[in-house]
């Protein structure tokens, strides 16, 4: 199959047209929203433009509980549309991304001690999966006590009744992301990481036309020109608004950090994804295993806290980890887990919409997303989900065209998936002889182009467990995923980082070598930047 190159010489290509063009639409911030609304607005025919001042997916978008889940827990705050809509996303993406979400069994245990009796949780799960239409992998079904304990092993036996097993997915949040970026630049849009937006190009009428940019790979400025401007800067839409528009912003968000431990499988093994309520507050937090990250992890979150002004200062504090642990010994007393026995850990911060004057608690400030107009006729995109990151995008173009005249022919959404680009690299029915597995479920169709490309340069290098053909996975990622640092591929695209506890350090030098041969393959007439590991 025929890949289209997106590397640091697509990158280049593009930074030459953000000086040059008038762009239709600039979106500023390549998180999941932010890719999302340029791949719309791309397909719809709109000239775009996207930048990003770090890597795709380097904020909160590659620091999530990596799920596709419909907020079964939002019931609980009767809202109703958010869950409907979400569940009808994860029917269209369990359909469109197949190599990067896959069905996951929940178990939601019923004690004695919870706050709600084993009815109310029934009722709840025949809502929900009304709400799904009934297209999850399966329909809720109760377990007595006996069949919970074979299922999720060592889970605590006091006072248990039994439990119900649901629905929902798990996803590479990161690969996700970088996809869905993909998929914009496919359909037309010029997109560039490390790229930042620092001040607005302002006309006489007050009206924002475009923003200078800093190219933090050759620390070089330049401007873009653009009739409308989208923020999709997460959890640092404040930050960059209260920089941007000093005088004139008004606060969106009021954001909440949560952390993730992660567990080596081999240690923390349990036989499905498990909902847990804290004895502390009743906030809600899960066991996810994830076999395929590496040679399998289980991961346990999230936490609701406050944060810093600036998330980039958002840590992982010994209290987080402290309340985790403290749940997962209420829940597996017998695995008397110990911080040694952690891989790692994660930090990040959700969008939430809101003001500081909203609900003092952050569990129940709503995950409904917000759309308004900023300074100048900026459009300001706050809140969302994951999950529900196609239909924000849907909503956030609509609302720039409905305000923009000359925009009205861009009114009929051709975004579908017999147009998205997205769909060209799912999973076929079945994988093919010679393909490993870790490959196939991570690169879909596009496994072949690996395998291609690691024959095509052999190496004596020793791969690491459960990543076969580093070295072609290396090329794949600065051909066609723009990793134009070294760092990105191991954080970002391969997902080394987060499933080993030695970080993927000892083949850091590998991947460096990799990079840095095909970073010269791509220079051209013009030197395409690069920076070392070492220097991130």
């Amino acid at each position: 199959m025929s890949i289209p190159e997106c590397s640091a010489r697509t990158r280049n290509i593009a930074l030459k047209r953000f000086s040059a063009e008038n762009y239709d639409l600039l979106v500023i911030g390549g998180g999941i929203t932010g890719t999302s609304v340029a791949r719309d607005a791309a397909l719809r025919g709109m000239k775009v433009a996207l930048v990003e001042k770090g890597d795709f997916s380097s904020g909160t978008s590659s620091a999530s509980s990596k799920l596709i889940h419909g907020g079964l827990r939002y019931l609980e705050n009767f809202e109703f549309h958010l869950v409907f809509e979400a569940l009808s996303e994860r029917a269209w993406l369990m359909k469109t991304a197949k190599h990067l979400v896959h069905p996951q069994a929940f178990c939601l245990p019923v004690y004695k001690t919870h706050k709600y009796p084993r009815w109310i949780l029934g009722l709840g799960l025949w809502f929900y999966d009304l709400l799904a239409l009934f297209r999850a992998p399966g329909v809720h079904k109760y377990l007595n006590r006996k069949k919970t304990l074979e299922w999720i092993r060592g889970l605590s036996d006091k006072d248990l009744l039994g439990s119900f097993r649901f629905y929902d997915a798990t996803m590479w949040d990161d690969a996700l992301t970088i996809e869905t970026a993909r998929s914009a630049a496919e359909a037309g849009a010029d997109i560039a990481n490390y790229v930042e937006a620092l001040k607005p190009l302002v006309e006489n009428d007050g009206s924002i036309v475009g923003f200078e940019l800093l190219d933090h790979i050759a620390q070089k400025p330049l401007s873009i020109r653009a009739t409308r401007t989208v923020v999709c800067a997460g959890p640092w839409t404040d930050f960059f608004g209260k920089t941007a528009f000093p005088q004139q912003w008004k606060p969106w968000l009021k954001p909440s950090k949560g952390i993730h431990l992660v567990f080596d499988a081999k240690r923390f093994s349990v036989g499905g994804a498990l909902v847990m309520e804290h004895p502390r507050d009743g906030r809600i937090s899960f066991v996810i295993p994830r076999p395929d990250l590496g040679t399998g992890v289980t991961l346990v979150g999230t936490t609701d806290g406050p944060t810093p002004p600036n998330p980039e200062n958002a840590s992982v504090e010994e209290a987080d980890i402290e309340y985790l642990f403290h749940l997962l010994d209420e829940y597996f007393p017998t695995h008397q887990l110990k911080r040694d026995d952690l891989v790692g850990t994660y930090v990040g911060v959700r969008p939430l919409a809101g003001t500081e004057q909203q609900p003092d608690s952050l569990q129940k400030v709503s995950r409904e997303h917000q759309i308004g107009m900023g300074p100048g006729g900026v459009v300001v995109v706050a809140g969302g989900k994951y999950t529900t990151s196609r239909k924000i995008a849907e909503q956030v173009v609509d609302f720039a065209v409905k305000h923009e005249a000359g925009f009205r022919k861009f009114r009929r959404r051709i975004f579908n998936k017999s147009r998205d680009p997205i769909n060209l690299r799912v999973l076929m029915n079945s994988r093919p002889s010679g393909v490993p597995e870790p490959l196939w479920k991570r690169y879909g169709e596009e496994a072949a182009e690996v395998l291609r490309l690691s024959a095509s340069h052999p190496t004596a290098g020793t791969d690491p467990d459960a990543f076969p053909h580093l070295d072609g996975q290396v090329r794949f990622a600065v051909r066609h995923s723009m990793a134009v640092r070294a760092d990105d591929i191991a954080l970002r695209r391969i997902g080394l980082s987060i499933s080993r506890k030695d970080k993927g350090d000892p083949w850091r030098s590998f991947i460096e070598k990799t990079f840095q041969d095909e970073m010269a393959r791509l220079e051209s007439d013009e030197r395409v930047p690069t920076q070392s590991i070492s220097s991130v």
